[in-house]
């Protein structure tokens, strides 16, 4: 473990402050308020996918970032599955940690986490907000879902080891998020603050299992949760309660890397106190390195270092909380690899047998197996269009990523396609041509999906759903689950239906 890089008294107080956050910031090029703040010790900038248009543009922003600024961390939120930001433009080649968790082989997890780590480092980037290590254990989790690992805490330990075992064998710092736990919420902290009501005995035994195995695992960093927890702290969330990060996390769990914030425009963070005051309280609590946002401007800045100082004037923070803080930002970056002159390849190849392992971890119903069997090929493919959470954005999905990028089969490119959303709930549903394959996501989350899917089943049965978030506990909307929607999985998705058409229609008939 890195110790600590205090700064001298000379390069002053601001420039600390300075250190502590990581801004983001709109548009493909870094800004010159930025770049002048990045000189002055700014701690970072996080990059999402709206800043990146390709690889090459990626390497060069990030170059003239770590230019102004060597020792600047510059992370970004890639997942390796359906939360993707190298992959913005066109989905994730990787599988997502759900079905890693299903396969349970950890050395193909670690095998995923090096191959985005490599990817990361070809273009420039020192830090990567993952893996997610929240244990799934609420089927209705609007945010979570798909990125966990699974439900077990155990077999979420494992692959968490995995994960940042694999990720920083590239050089690229991982960050165990979203501590103290995630996954028990049927509330998304991008909108409002969620209440985890546990005692710590059950915390200790389920949502803290991974979270240790992070920290043995070597996790540079780890990222806070923007939940309450009333029976650790009644009052704060726990990205901004000194009882968690101090009390737990440092003291009790052992954690000696960076603390860094989840995103103080978030709600759950933000939403009673404001950005200014949230990065205080933030930093009182522990936090080391301040995510900000992703299109934060110098005015922002201005307002969040003014409300620090004024903290630390009146004694709310002690100037040696933000000396530390500081010191341990910039030994993040002091052994990060080296900007490469040219990205290279940062596609991973994937072959047929490999694409065939992750469509044989999908839950397939025998009902959905005998009408794909049935069929000589789909008469229309209705996707349905839920709102995306915000951290998985708005990036392209399933097969409708996959059939954009390689060459659709014939079944699913001359399939009538119908898109369902809240203003369409599909009046003309017996008129479809069938069968008919359902595509959507957390399909049991959305009432109007629901909807949807009743009224196609309603007097024909020959409805094919296929749910690509996580699924309801008891299947009811997925007859085929995939448990992750990126690229990958939907080329996986694409191959299966495809191997699966017609077999019984084609069979040979015994002669009577």
């Amino acid at each position: 473990m890195n110790e600590p890089h205090h700064t001298d008294a000379a390069s002053g107080l601001r420039r600390d402050i300075h250190t502590t956050l990581l801004p983001g910031f709109a548009g493909t090029a870094a800004p010159e308020w930025l770049l002048a703040r990045l000189r002055d010790g700014l701690g970072g900038i996080c990059v999402f996918g709206p800043n990146i248009v390709d690889a090459e543009q990626l390497l060069a922003l990030n170059s003239s970032l770590r230019g102004a600024n060597p020792l600047a961390v510059v992370a970004i939120d890639e997942e390796g599955g359906d939360v993707t930001r190298l992959f913005y433009d066109r989905g994730a080649p990787y599988p997502g940690n759900a079905v890693l968790g299903r396969l349970d082989e950890t050395e193909l997890t670690e095998r995923v986490a090096r191959e985005v780590g490599r990817a990361l480092a070809a273009t420039g980037c020192t830090v990567t907000f993952a893996p997610d290590v929240d244990v799934n254990s609420n089927p209705d989790n609007p945010v979570i879902g798909v990125r966990s690992f699974g439900t077990d805490p155990e077999l979420v330990a494992r692959h968490t080891s995995a994960w940042v075992r694999g990720v920083q064998s590239t050089g690229i710092a991982a960050s165990a998020k979203h501590f103290p736990g995630h996954g028990d919420t049927a509330t998304d902290s991008h909108l409002a603050l969620p209440v985890v009501d546990e005692p710590i005995e059950v915390l200790r035994d389920r949502e803290l299992v991974p979270f240790r195995a992070a920290i043995a695992a070597g996790t540079r960093t780890i990222m806070t949760s923007h939940l309450l927890l009333p029976q650790l702290d009644a009052e704060n969330p726990a990205t901004l309660s000194p009882r968690i990060l101090q009390g737990l996390l440092r003291e009790e769990l052992g954690f000696e890397g960076v603390i860094v914030s989840d995103a103080l425009d978030m709600k759950g963070a933000s939403g009673v106190h404001g950005i200014p005051e949230a990065a205080v309280r933030a930093l009182a609590a522990g936090c080391d390195l301040l995510c900000i946002g992703s299109e934060n401007t110098d005015a922002q800045m201005d307002e969040i270092i003014g409300a620090v100082e004024a903290a630390i004037a009146v004694g709310r923070i002690p100037a040696e909380r933000i000396r530390e803080a500081a010191g341990r930002v910039r030994a993040l970056s002091a052994d990060v690899p080296e900007l490469p002159s040219a990205v290279g390849g940062i596609e991973p190849a994937h072959h047929e047998d490999e694409v065939a392992v992750l469509a044989a971890s999908f839950e397939v119903s025998d009902a959905a197996r005998t009408r794909l069997a049935l069929a000589e090929r789909i008469g229309t493919v209705v996707r349905i269009d839920t709102v995306a959470n915000i951290a998985v954005g708005v990036a392209p999905w399933g097969p409708f990523a996959a059939s954009s990028v390689d060459d659709a089969p014939a079944w699913f490119g001359d399939a009538d396609l119908v898109a369902v959303s809240r203003e369409h709930l599909l009046d003309e549903a017996r008129e479809l041509t069938g069968p008919v394959l359902v595509v959507g996501k957390d399909l049991h989350r959305h009432p109007f999906a629901v909807d949807a899917i009743d009224r196609l089943r309603a007097g024909r049965d020959d409805v094919v759903t296929v749910d690509m978030g996580w699924p309801s506990n008891d299947r009811a909307y997925a007859d085929i689950a995939t448990f992750g929607a990126s690229r990958l999985l939907g080329r996986a998705l694409l191959s299966f239906v495809g191997s699966s058409l017609g077999r019984l229609a084609r069979a040979p008939v015994d002669a009577a």
